[in-house]
């Protein structure tokens, strides 16, 4: 049961027909794990916390530089040389001291994922390579844990749904194999335009949030795409690929898929934010 000051902190969610007090319960009871403290897991973790996820695991082996600063509002300047992850704990304790916000000040392998992926109930992907990427998706697949997967480059952003507890759910390699010769863009080289990050991440956790509390219709087999010089989202649908070595082996899905368009976007679509 909420307290009073929780009814009051997270009124404006209880107010809403759809969430209610139930809804809001289930975020306070759930645990999530943020891949990545940098452009996208800013935003994502921020509101996160303020929506009242009641453990976040944020995990990032980078250091606070200055460059990070035109997006990644987890941070202030005088946390340069701080790390990623402890920076971020201290802003989300801050912004709501209710809710627990663990620190992983390192880069995740193989048994890591394994590890924290098997004890959340969700995972959002905001990491800054493509290999992370793939290791978090294989480990989401081993566990059937839900992912939300985020990208961000120049004036493009996209956003997609993983409900890998469900075995018709396409996973992050149906979309974008591995052995694609995937072009893998730096901001640092091309950069990024600051709100966009703050788009794309907040949307995340917006996804995050209705998978969590179930409701709503995520973005499952769907890619939201956004192009911020035009403000124009376009929609892209797939469907899991059964020969898929990452997920094949479930039970399930369609044997034909929906990639119209793939072929072209998934040459841009990972990305590094940082």
């Amino acid at each position: 049961m909420m307290d009073d000051q929780q009814l009051l902190r997270y009124a404006r969610h209880i107010l809403l027909d759809e969430f209610g007090i139930e809804a809001q319960e289930r975020l306070l009871a759930a645990r999530v794990l943020i891949v990545g403290a940098g452009g996208l897991g800013s935003p994502a973790a921020f509101y996160m916390a303020s929506s009242g996820v009641g453990h976040i695991v944020l995990a990032d082996d980078d250091e606070v530089d200055l460059g990070n600063l035109q997006r990644q509002i987890l941070h202030t300047t005088d946390r340069i040389g701080a790390f990623k992850a402890e920076s971020g704990k201290k802003t989300l304790a801050a912004l709501n001291p209710e809710i627990q916000v663990q620190a992983l000040v390192r880069r995740l392998d193989d048994h890591d994922l394994a590890e924290q992926v098997a004890a959340v109930d969700l995972v959002l992907d905001c990491c800054d390579n493509f290999a992370t990427r793939h290791a978090v998706n294989r480990a989401c697949v081993a566990h059937r844990k839900p992912l939300v997967s985020g990208a961000a480059i120049r004036f493009a952003g996209q956003i997609s749904v993983f409900d890998l507890r469900h075995d018709d759910a396409p996973c992050y390699h149906c979309l974008f194999p591995e052995a694609d010769d995937v072009e893998e863009l730096r901001c640092a080289t091309t950069g990024v335009l600051a709100p966009l990050v703050g788009i794309v991440g907040s949307t995340q956790a917006a996804e995050a949030i209705k998978v969590l509390t179930g409701m709503g219709e995520p973005l499952v087999g769907r890619m939201l795409c956004l192009d911020a010089l035009t403000m124009q989202w376009n929609t892209i649908r797939f469907k899991r690929d059964p020969a898929c070595p990452v997920c094949g082996h479930r039970q399930g899905g369609d044997a034909t898929g929906d990639r119209d368009g793939l072929a072209d976007a998934g040459r841009t679509a990972v990305f590094r934010q940082s």
